[in-house]
């Protein structure tokens, strides 16, 4: 079991090796049964927004969709290609 502060910082890259940014935060639903993560937000815009600082509001492209990811090792999380930002 993970923790959803473990992922903070790591890389965060496709299959192919293309870097996206760190992961900053994680964007979560509540409902039943718990939380249920449904992004990572990356970046230096992630960054601020996991601060509190600007308009979480203002659908920022600066996460990728937590479906997307194919495995997470080691210091990584690696993404599908052609992952885009949400």
């Amino acid at each position: 079991m993970r923790t959803l502060s473990s992922f903070f910082g790591r890389r965060v890259e496709t299959e192919s090796g293309r870097a996206l940014g760190r992961c900053r935060d994680l964007r979560a639903t509540i409902g039943r049964g718990g939380p249920a993560v449904e992004a990572i937000v990356v970046g230096r815009r992630g960054w601020l927004e996991h601060l509190g600082i600007g308009n979480a509001a203002a659908h920022r492209r600066d996460a990728v969709p937590w479906d997307a990811v194919v495995k997470i090792e080691g210091k990584r999380i690696v993404v599908k290609d052609g992952t885009e930002f949400m």
